[in-house]
């Protein structure tokens, strides 16, 4: 292993193929060549085939092992634009950015573009698209011409992949941004109202603040917070993210906190019943959102996604479960008293 020390997981990468398929059990070409200068095996790149096994049992002075799934000859999808329905999904599942269209609009492949990956085919919701064999592969007429052609394609492909990543990295950290500076802004207000009221008179009855402002308070409270957990179920590790949720939730247990005061402060009279049930249906509208929310979330892992992101879905659905069962529970008991 001393030979293959100074090997750069670039040295590996610059083998692959780059189709960005995901058969190898990584989300693309870089993260399998990363695993492999870990240790992982050589042998799990079909669109590579032996060739590829054998280049980098070369470089990494490690035995040939034969490939664990069957080769793949170079491969390009093909949409059947007179049934595309221009639902995107196909064009949000490209890793390399190779389809074109837009939402309600037919789509088409850029053949030249295309890596094969087959990553497409299943969101696609009314199965219009084919796996066909590459015509610039087919247009080859001898071995120089198809080593030539793949070089190409790979360089086209890691190219291609690297730019999308960095594009939808971008745009992640602008939303975030956007997220921050509206949560910032719905703060200082709050914070303002806060500072502006009035010092209730020891020797006068307080009056109940008005909660049509807390209720409204609570409720962007309430969508901030699962919109965070939304994005912290996706981006786990984002600090930013855990510190604005921490900060969300402390900020509706304080409003929680403060309503359950004033209620043990008013008449039971007083309180209107169509009320406190409007709102406990309210909760459980949103608990059925989240629960439908999580579904989708699994159903995508199981699509696109390992181990450990079905298992994180499977828990996400287990929470909005025991969310809604609690909602329906309460809102049953307050129609029966």
């Amino acid at each position: 292993m001393s030979a293959s020390a100074s090997i750069t997981v670039t040295d590996i990468d610059r083998l692959l193929p780059q189709t960005q398929c995901g058969k190898c059990g990584h989300p693309g070409c870089r993260p399998y060549a990363e695993a492999i200068a870990e240790g992982e095996a050589i042998n799990r790149c079909p669109p590579g085939g032996d060739e590829t096994v054998a280049e980098l049992a070369t470089l990494l002075e490690r035995p040939a092992l034969p490939l664990e799934m069957d080769a793949e000859s170079p491969k390009a999808a093909v949409i059947r634009e007179d049934e595309c329905i221009g639902c995107t999904k196909c064009i949000q599942a490209c890793p390399v950015d190779a389809i074109l269209g837009a939402a309600k609009q037919m789509h088409t492949v850029i053949e030249a573009e295309c890596t094969g990956c087959e990553l497409c085919v299943a969101p696609c919701p009314v199965d219009c698209i084919d796996i066909v064999p590459h015509p610039g592969w087919q247009a080859t007429r001898d071995a120089r011409e198809q080593k030539d052609w793949l070089a190409r394609r790979a360089e086209l492909g890691r190219r291609r992949f690297e730019n999308r990543n960095a594009r939808l990295e971008r745009q992640r950290q602008e939303k975030d941004a956007r997220r921050r500076a509206r949560m910032q802004a719905r703060q200082q207000p709050a914070e303002q109202m806060d500072q502006a009221a009035p010092v209730a008179s020891t020797s006068t009855p307080s009056t109940p603040a008005p909660t049509g402002n807390t209720r409204a308070r609570k409720a962007a409270l309430s969508a901030t917070v699962r919109r965070l957990e939304k994005r912290l179920t996706a981006a786990p590790d984002d600090a930013d993210t855990q510190a604005s949720l921490k900060h969300a939730r402390q900020q509706l247990a304080d409003l929680q906190t403060q309503g359950e005061a004033s209620a043990a402060s008013t008449d039971a009279r007083d309180i209107a019943p169509s009320s406190s049930l409007n709102s406990l249906r309210i909760a459980r509208s949103a608990a059925k959102q989240r629960l439908a929310l999580a579904n989708r979330q699994l159903a995508h892992a199981r699509r696109q996604g390992g181990p450990e992101d079905i298992e994180a879905a499977q828990a996400q659905i287990q929470r909005a479960e025991k969310t809604w069962q609690d909602a329906c529970q309460a809102l049953d008991n307050a129609e029966r008293h």
